[in-house]
């Protein structure tokens, strides 16, 4: 039953008011509206905040056409009833044996619409292929400069295409190549801004489900800001998303980060809890925020690796202690990644200071309204490529630093 509640959260109507006077221009758009808030104030157009059973409370408005959805965090310590399985059901990789299991900078994996598994291997710039029970098939690609070959040591991401095809790119060249579902080489076409100086080329980060791609035009380090563009299937400017906050020279920086959320594309800075949705047009549709108490770090949060040596790390330290504030951010992130999955919910990673981080990553999960559903944990030591509408795709180290790609089940 939903409990209406008469007093609204006041930290989130007061961070809602202060970033809508530090919004983003946009230009206005029709909302859809969103299936979980049809009941509205013909007067005002606001949503009351509500409890849906036990899921923390939300509120959603229309501003000039953009839909605007104020979330309360979850209950600390409180656990989505979702279930990641106790242990994988599929892992790639061994310390020793048959050379397609030896994995080496294995960057990014995604699985085919068949079961099959296809995995980025950098250090021989191929796409290994495996059964849906993780037994080796072939390979595609493989290091050279001809037709569907990629350069040693630069192959990096791959993504689904339309088609039930893929598409690969790496990082030192700025060639898309696009594969068949049976590794057939297709063709290759050049990023927009190819041929020009590094940080004028547009970076391809995700691969929307119509083929067209989403992408930073990859400016000069810490810059402090980008521009965030949608690319066409040929590589080509489609449209932009407009200038973001990106990174900065600060210890604790905020980070620009970029997600896909069914058909619209998500930008999202991370040094406040607030994610912009924008349609194939460039619009922006939906702005979504989830309560959020900022804390200010110092100099003893910053933590130096404990695998350095003594006679390095010990110096370093106190070095780092030394660091005075202005060389770090205001606030810690707000937030540390965000990711989408098959069934159209959005996940967000708990940002944790380095010397307070847990085991395991915890991430809130956001409705495809834009409504948080709750808190989720996943695997300990599993960094995530893909989020499937039952699996958990990514890549883990097992003992010796053995590198392992590894399919987990979800349970909804």
């Amino acid at each position: 039953m939903k409990i209406r509640i008469a007093a609204a959260i006041a930290v989130l109507g007061m961070a809602g008011c202060q970033q809508d006077r530090e919004q983003d221009d946009a230009s206005p758009v029709a909302s859809p509206g969103d299936a979980v808030m049809q009941s509205t104030d013909a007067q005002t157009g606001e949503y009351p905040f509500e409890v849906w059973g036990d899921l923390p409370a939300s509120a959603g408005r229309d501003s000039a056409g953009i839909r605007i959805v104020e979330n309360a965090s979850p209950e600390e310590g409180s656990r989505l009833h979702w279930v990641i399985g106790p242990e994988p059901d599929v892992t790639i990789g061994d310390i020793d044996g048959d050379d397609p299991y030896l994995l080496s900078y294995a960057w990014d994996a995604t699985k085919l619409s068949d079961g099959r598994i296809v995995v980025v291997d950098r250090y021989t710039s191929e796409l290994r292929v495996f059964d849906a029970a993780g037994v080796y098939l072939t390979k595609w690609g493989g290091q050279g400069e001809g037709p569907g070959e990629f350069p040693r040591s630069s192959l990096g991401n791959v993504e689904p295409w339309p088609g039930d095809s893929i598409v690969a790119w790496y990082a030192d060249v700025q060639t898309i190549s696009v594969f068949d579902s049976q590794g057939n080489f297709g063709r290759s076409f050049n990023r927009a801004g190819a041929g020009q100086r590094p940080w004028e080329v547009t970076r391809p980060e995700l691969v929307r489900r119509d083929g067209t791609i989403l992408g930073v035009l990859a400016e000069r380090e810490n810059a402090g800001s980008a521009e965030v563009r949608i690319l066409n299937g040929e590589g080509g400017l489609h449209v932009s998303l407009g200038d973001h906050r990106s990174r900065r020279a600060l210890y604790f920086s905020r980070e620009l980060k970029l997600g896909l959320w069914g058909d619209l594309a998500v930008v999202a800075p991370s040094d406040r809890y607030e994610l912009k949705a924008y349609a194939d047009d460039g619009t922006l549709v939906r702005i979504v925020r989830r309560e959020h108490v900022p804390r200010v770090p110092r100099a003893v949060d910053i933590m130096v690796s404990p695998t350095l040596r003594p006679e390095w790390r010990i110096p370093m330290e106190a070095e780092m202690l030394r660091v005075p504030q202005s060389k770090l951010e205001e606030f810690f992130p707000a937030f540390a990644e965000i990711m989408s999955d098959k069934a159209g919910y959005l996940w967000v990673r708990e940002f944790e200071p380095p010397k307070e981080a847990g085991p395991a990553p915890v991430w809130t999960v956001f409705s495809p309204e834009g409504r948080v559903l709750g808190f989720v944990e996943t695997p300990p030591g599993l960094e995530i490529y893909e989020i499937g509408e039952d699996y958990l795709l990514g890549h883990a180290e097992g003992e010796l630093d053995v590198e392992m790609i590894q399919l987990w089940p979800l349970v909804r």
